[in-house]
Order: C-alpha cells, then sequence, then structure tokens
C-alpha cells in the first residue's frame, strides 16, 4: 500500500499560476489567471472564499507567501506594482503598500526561537498601557480601511504577530530586492544582484539570504546563477533590530491612520459642497443681473427686501424647510469634521509623538543601535514636525468652533428672513436681533461675497472661494472645477465653509489666502519679545517652508500660512527620512558571498507560471543550510542536482552538490501485487521537485518510454544516503556548471513504495507541506489538481480511484476548450455550484477549519 492517500480532487474552471501551502493549517491558497485569489481547504478540496481583483489591488497576481503563523497571506500585483496583505480569516485586505518593480518572488520567514532576544524584546512594547486605542474610522466613507475600522482600530498591533521577527522578502526584475519586518515596515533595499529574482530564501539565523536569479550572458543567452548574500548585520544586531523594526511599524500604520482620518474630513467637507451645488446651481443659471451677490443680500439684510431671482431661490427652490435641512447636514458634516480632529487627528499624533519619542532613546544608545542608522537628530526632527502637525490640527479646532457659531447665526437671519417674506409667525426667540448680529452679518456678506482681484482671472467676477481650486486632489473637487457650473455656482459656495476648507485642508504648496490673525494674541506677543524663545528658523531640508516661526528648543515651529494638508506632507517626509535611512544602512551592509552560474535556459514558455520553475530554494534550519534543486535536462533528464551552502557564508560545506540518478529499479502499478515484489526497471525524468522537509524530496516524474500517455508519478525521495556522499566537486568559478557537469558526483535512490502512480492526469507541479504532510499536485493544463495525504494509509483506494476516473474523464476536452473556458462568468458560477454541491458554505471561516486541524 502506497504511504499517501489521496483526500480531493478537483477540475477548475480557470488555469492555476501560483499555489502555496498555509504553514500552520490544511489549507492551500491558490491564484489563478483572472486575477482571482481563492482559499481550500484539505478535505475534498472545499473552496473556503475566494477574493476577487479590483481597482485597489490589480488583477495580475505574481506571487504568494504565508506568514509563518498561517493568519496573513501576502501576495503582489504586478499591473498595479503592489503587495498586499490580506486576512486569511475573513479573506479581507489589511495593508498593502507599493513596490518599485514588479514582484516576481516572494518568501516570508520567521527567525528561531532565542531565549535572549525574547526577553530583549518582551518588555519592549507598553504602549497598550499608556496609549487608548485608536477610534475607529467611520463606516459611512469610502476612505475607510479594514486595518481600522469596525473593531480593528488595534489591527496595527495584531498585525505585528508575535513578539519573534519575521521577514517578509520580495523580488523582482533589475536585481530589484526588499525586506520588510512584519510584512509591513522595510528594513532593506539590497543592491548588487543581477537579473531577474526568480525565487529566495532567508535563513532563519538571518545569516545569509539565497537568490536565484536569470541573468542575460554576453551572448544575450539567459542563465541561472546561484547568488548568496551575506546579512550578517541582521543576525548580529537581531535583538536590536526586532525592536526597531516593531517600533517602525507602529509609526507606519499610524502614518496612514492620519492619512485616513484627513481623507475622512476632505469627505466630510466634500459633503458640505455638494449640498450647496444641488441647491444653488439653477439659481445662478437664472440671474442676469450684473449686481454682486453681497449687494443683494446686504440689501436683503438693510431693507428686508430681496430681488426677483433671490426671493425665487429662497421661497422656491430653498424654501424654509429646505434651509433647515440644509443648515442640519452642515452643521452634521461640520461635526464630522471636528470629531475627526478630536479623536483621531490628536489621537493619532500623540502616539506617533509617544512612539518617536522611544525611538530618539533607542538611537541615543549608540552602541546598541548606531550600526542599524539611527540618527538622533533625524528622530528629533521628526518629533518636531508632528508637534507642529498637531498644533495646526488645535488651530483648526479653532477655526472650527468660530465657523459653528458664525455660520449658525447666518442662518438664523436667513431663517428669519425667509419666514418674513411667507408672512409666516416669526418666534419671539428668533426675532432679537442686535446691532452687533446686523454688524456682524454684514462683514460676514461683505468678506465672503466679494470679488477677489486675485483671484479674478482664475475664478471670475463673482467667485470668492478662497481657493478652492487648490483642492484638485480631491475626486469631488477635481470633477466639479471641470463641470459647467464651475463658473455659476458662486453664491453659497462662498461662505465659511471655503474658507475652512481653504485654509487647513488644501493639498497645495501656496500660501493660504486667508491665514489666522495673530495680532492681537497674547502668547504670540509674548514669545516674539523673547530672547529665549528665538532661534534659528525651522523648515524640512526638502520643503522650503515661508511663514513659520522661529526654532526654539522649547517650542514647535507653527506654519500659519500653510494648511493642515501641508504640513501632514511635511512631516510624512520628515518621519521618511527616519524610515529610509536604517534601510540604506542595512542595505549597504549585506554584500555577496558567491554567485556560482548554473546552466543555461531556452526560452521560456509563456503559458508556464514563474513560481512552478526549477530551481527550488529550502533553509534547513537544523542544519544551517541553504539547498537549491534544480535539473538540467540538456545534460540529463535523468538527474535531480541538489546544491548545498551553509547559511554562514564563511563555513564551506565539503558535499556541497550532489546528483541523484532517476534510473533506478522502482516498485511501481500500485494495483497490481505481483508487481511489489519484482521491481520494474524504468526511466524517469523530473518535472518538478521540492523539499518536503529537510531530509525528503518530493518529486514528479515522467516515464520515458515511447508512449503517447506517458505514466506519471508522485514520489518521496529519502535523501539522507545522497547528502552523505563525502566525494567533493571541484568547481571552476570561470564555467557554468553544465559545462562541468562530468565531475558532480552521482547518487543512485530507491524508494520503494513511497510513490504513488498519477493515473488520468498529465501532471506537471506539486506544492508540498512537510509540516502538515499535505502536497498538491498540478496538471500541465494548470487546470487539473489532486491533494495527497502523504503519510496515511488509503483505505478507500479503490473507491477513489472510480471517482478520479469520473472526474478526469473529461480531461482531453477541458484542454481543447481551455481557451473558451478562459475566465468567463459562467465557469465561475459552475464552479461555485459545485462547491455548493460538495457541501461547502459560501460564509465559511478558518475557525471552522481550526477546530479540527492539529496546530
Amino acid at each position: 500500500m502506497p504511504a499517501f492517500r489521496q483526500v480531493g480532487e478537483k477540475q477548475l474552471p480557470n488555469p492555476v499560476l501560483y499555489m502555496a501551502w498555509s504553514p500552520k493549517r490544511d489549507l492551500i491558497a491558490l491564484a489563478n489567471t483572472a486575477g482571482e485569489l481563492l482559499l481550500h481547504r484539505l478535505a475534498n478540496f472545499q473552496r473556503v472564499w475566494s477574493l476577487a481583483p479590483n481597482e485597489n489591488t490589480g488583477k495580475e497576481i505574481t506571487s504568494l507567501a504565508w506568514r509563518p503563523d498561517g493568519k496573513i497571506l501576502a501576495f503582489s500585483v504586478g499591473d498595479t506594482k503592489q503587495v498586499v496583505l490580506c486576512d486569511a480569516e475573513k479573506a479581507e485586505i489589511l495593508h498593502l503598500f507599493p513596490v518599485d518593480y514588479p514582484v516576481s518572488c516572494m518568501h516570508w520567514m520567521e527567525v528561531q526561537s532565542d531565549s535572549s532576544v525574547s526577553s530583549f524584546s518582551d518588555s519592549e512594547d507598553e504602549s497598550n498601557r499608556f496609549l487608548p486605542k485608536l477610534p475607529t474610522l467611520p463606516k459611512s466613507y469610502s476612505s475607510t480601511s479594514k486595518i481600522f475600522s469596525e473593531e480593528k482600530s488595534d489591527e496595527a498591533t495584531s498585525l505585528l504577530g508575535e513578539v519573534r521577527l519575521n521577514i517578509l522578502v520580495v523580488g523582482g526584475p533589475s536585481g530589484f530586492v526588499e525586506l520588510y519586518a512584519y510584512g509591513l515596515y522595510k528594513i532593506a533595499t539590497l543592491n548588487g544582484i543581477t537579473g531577474t529574482c526568480r525565487s529566495l530564501c532567508l535563513s532563519s539565523d538571518l545569516k545569509s539570504l539565497s537568490v536565484v536569479a536569470e541573468v542575460k550572458s554576453p551572448d544575450d543567452n539567459a542563465e541561472i546563477h546561484y547568488v548568496q548574500l551575506d546579512t550578517g548585520l541582521l543576525s548580529s544586531c537581531l535583538p536590536e533590530l526586532t525592536r526597531m523594526a516593531r517600533k517602525f511599524t507602529h509609526i507606519s500604520t499610524l502614518i496612514q491612520y492620519l492619512r485616513l482620518s484627513l481623507t475622512c474630513m476632505c469627505e466630510a467637507w466634500e459633503d458640505i459642497l455638494m449640498q450647496m451645488d444641488l441647491r444653488l446651481t439653477k439659481f445662478v443659471q437664472e440671474k442676469n443681473t450684473s449686481t454682486q451677490v453681497q449687494d443683494e443680500f446686504l440689501e436683503l439684510l438693510l431693507w428686508g427686501h430681496a430681488s426677483p431671482e433671490l426671493q425665487a431661490l429662497l421661497m422656491n427652490q430653498l424654501t424654509v424647510k429646505g434651509l433647515k435641512m440644509l443648515g442640519q447636514s452642515i452643521e452634521s458634516s461640520y461635526s464630522s469634521i471636528q470629531k475627526l480632529v478630536i479623536s483621531h487627528l490628536q489621537s493619532g499624533s500623540e502616539a506617533l509623538l509617544y512612539h518617536l519619542s522611544e525611538v530618539k532613546g533607542m538611537a541615543l544608545w549608540k552602541q546598541k543601535f548606531q550600526p542599524l542608522g539611527l540618527d538622533p537628530s533625524a528622530i528629533e526632527d521628526a518629533i518636531t514636525a508632528v508637534g507642529s502637525f498637531t498644533l495646526k490640527a488645535s488651530e483648526l479646532l479653532q477655526v472650527i468652533d468660530k465657523s459653528m457659531k458664525n455660520f449658525k447665526a447666518f442662518f438664523r437671519w436667513l431663517y428669519v428672513a425667509m419666514l418674513r417674506m411667507s408672512e409666516d409667525h416669526v418666534p419671539p426667540e428668533l426675532n432679537k436681533m442686535t446691532q452687533k448680529d446686523l454688524a456682524f452679518v454684514a462683514d460676514f456678506l461683505s468678506e465672503h461675497f466679494s470679488a477677489n482681484e486675485e483671484l479674478f482671472d482664475l475664478k471670475g467676477k463673482y467667485f470668492n472661494v478662497e481657493r478652492v481650486g487648490q483642492l484638485k486632489s480631491n475626486h469631488y473637487a477635481s470633477s466639479y472645477l471641470n463641470s459647467e457650473h464651475y463658473h455659476m455656482t458662486y453664491c453659497f459656495q462662498t461662505l465659511y465653509i471655503f474658507k475652512l476648507e481653504a485654509m487647513y485642508l488644501k493639498d497645495e504648496d501656496e500660501d493660504l489666502v486667508s491665514p489666522p490673525n495673530m495680532q492681537g494674541n497674547h502668547w504670540v506677543t509674548f514669545v516674539q519679545q523673547s530672547t529665549h524663545l528665538k532661534g534659528k528658523p525651522h523648515f524640512h531640508p526638502q520643503i522650503p517652508v515661508k511663514g513659520h516661526n522661529h526654532k526654539s528648543p522649547l517650542l514647535f515651529p507653527t506654519y500659519p500660512q500653510k494648511s493642515l494638508h501641508f504640513v501632514k506632507r511635511m512631516m510624512e517626509a520628515t518621519i521618511d527620512l527616519c524610515l529610509q535611512k536604517p534601510a540604506e544602512v542595512i542595505g549597504s551592509s549585506v554584500k555577496q558571498a558567491v554567485c556560482l552560474p548554473l546552466y543555461s535556459v531556452c526560452e521560456r514558455s509563456e503559458d508556464t507560471p514563474q513560481l512552478f520553475e526549477l530551481p527550488s530554494l529550502w533553509n534547513d534550519k537544523n542544519g544551517a543550510m541553504h539547498n537549491v534543486v534544480f535539473c538540467m535536462p540538456e545534460i540529463s533528464s535523468s538527474k535531480i542536482y541538489i546544491l548545498r551552502r551553509a547559511t554562514d557564508p564563511n563555513r564551506s560545506v565539503l558535499n556541497g552538490l550532489v546528483a541523484i540518478h532517476l534510473n533506478t529499479p522502482l516498485n511501481t502499478s500500485i494495483e497490481d501485487e505481483a508487481s511489489l515484489a519484482e521491481p520494474v526497471d524504468r526511466s524517469y525524468s523530473c518535472l518538478d521537485a521540492r523539499l518536503y522537509d529537510d531530509e525528503t524530496l518530493t518529486v514528479v516524474l515522467q516515464c520515458q518510454e515511447e508512449d503517447e500517455n506517458k505514466l506519471r508519478l508522485l514520489a518521496q525521495l529519502p535523501l539522507n544516503s545522497a547528502l552523505k556522499c563525502e566525494e567533493v566537486f571541484r568547481w571552476d568559478p570561470t564555467l557554468r556548471l553544465d559545462q562541468q557537469s562530468e565531475g558532480i558526483p552521482v547518487q543512485e535512490l530507491t524508494w520503494g513504495n513511497q510513490s504513488r502512480d498519477l493515473e488520468n492526469m498529465k501532471a506537471q507541479f506539486v506544492a508540498v507541506n512537510g509540516i502538515r504532510k499535505v502536497a498538491c499536485v498540478l496538471s500541465s493544463n494548470l487546470r487539473h489538481i489532486r491533494v495527497f495525504e502523504m503519510d496515511a494509509e488509503d483505505e478507500e483506494d479503490e473507491e477513489r480511484g472510480d471517482q478520479s476516473q469520473d472526474i478526469s474523464s473529461d480531461q482531453d476536452g477541458l484542454e481543447e476548450t481551455s481557451t473558451n473556458q478562459g475566465a468567463t462568468g459562467a465557469d465561475v458560477g459552475g464552479e461555485a455550484e459545485a462547491c455548493e454541491e460538495m457541501g461547502e458554505a459560501s460564509g465559511d471561516t478558518l475557525e471552522q477549519t481550526s477546530e479540527s486541524d492539529t496546530l
């Protein structure tokens, strides 16, 4: 009986491009040509969830990687050049970040357990004891991110996972390789690699990084090279690196939180703008007089009567009831902005100050953290920038408060005027209007409805909106500026709401048209007169700033001439300098230890996914070794080569290269008991090979007989004897390996019954997980999948053989019509119906799976 049994099989409507087993659960992630990300469980290969492509993430998935704890799945998207972190529990996008090149391969590793590291790191993060949880963002706005929505306000902490450091390594063309701590914070950008990365593996002791790259030779042929990079700084500074990475990851997520909060504020302001625009467009279209808007309202204020156009607007279009609803709607939007400032911007800024202050303390411990590139002066600049942002947010609160009072007074006066026009009863509490109130309304109208000569050539004679055009980055403002009503809706849109937006929420570098008036402010006068509070001007070196106050070690600088968005961008740029410098320092410390040209390759078929191609990499944690598995079909199709390098680049390996010959006696034909007693000599070629564990290789083999339907089989090859080979290969560094293959030591293996014929399936690729003891075999047309438990007796082999025959009967027809079946909705629907017939519920979560899994 075979040592592994089939537990699931399925024909998929769309070809599979990538597949990866979860390291902790019996789950496998698949990416197909339609841009879908699918998660299936081992039992009957039932689908748990699917994530369809969208505009935010992209449609071309190029690689997959599981976080070592199995809770987060990372996938890269080629068309948008992004890496996306997905919650494996509910298929929710938790985080995404852009990269410079399309990612072609990824590897997510976790460092080895070390008690000294744990004791150093456990005490580093006590922020939850001192800082409140971040409030959730409003659900009503499109900018809300899953990372900060619903009950996940502290998701940034849970994204970090355990204290033990884990690193996501991404690679792409032009030697692009970057390392991200916890999959969030970039700790290194590596240089010195040529070609396109095909596979990556960072050792669990952080001493070296193995890279398989495809390089163009001088004669323009593609060659496969193995490169080992010395990452000794990561290993020697592991406790400090862990502490710094966790802090900077907190900081990165807090910046995203502030950015989303500001976006919500802008959307709340856009709600006000849309409310005004919907009600006042018709009035502007019908107005045919040459008088200014302020004159019409002043006439209504002073004499109690309005022009026919204004009266028609107020009584017929706006109405008394509509005015009350408009006032309530605008007041609600103002309140939303105010709450976002108080609960979100201030809370996020306080948390930023806390974490940056701790990072500054770390940077001052130069013996420990200076090798990682922490600069105390740069961190101090970041703290100062966050303080300036906090002051600008507090200033915005004062403007909002004043704006709400003024706005209510104006609407109260207009409401009374409309009641009088309609000869309705005016409540006594509203009828009282002092001379001071009249003067305020007159000044309010004069200030916000007058023509602005500075904007005359841009906005029109009466369109004084205090730089509304500076909101071009906002979606609604962009469409509004291009609309036919741009030069017409100049009435209520010139109210104080635009002054608020222009002063604080515009995202441009120009100075504010109406900065806050600081004359008579006692604090400002005191600071200006104090010799101890003066200093050199403070500004970010990359962002020239005008109108800022003087720098003092006791005060955060303010920028009264600049908007909140501008101060936020200045803060982000300053913090980015802190985040980028360690990545540059660590990246420059990584040096190439060895580069071995392996073999030349012919042009690859576009239909073959790059992830499925050999070589494959494996990190032997127990032996501290890098293993590279590959084939050289042009030299010998019946040999598998294993290259071994120590994770420590300074340690040599005697038996560093060995070839495994597949032309050995093999017990095949599982159904035939007679064949178990008499081995059959057959010649096999390797289609795919993946290390199952440190001492076992899982392979998909093809019989080399002259048969149209060549036998395919799945086998487990024990490597103990082969890896103990004492024969040493003398490598000539001037030649490729395929040019000196005659001297490679060859070992022959006999694997007995550790194999299984893959009948009725043109098997081609395999993905394995030795921890969970599972394997997934994929056919050459990338649609037919079989799943196996590798260490279980197949008690129902005959029954499953019959099911396999039924499922595979239409295999040839499926290959012939693969083009028509592409990614059509009918195929997807057919798969969904099949899943439902198998008892798969669309709302399944991994909680159900975890009950039966043995973690």
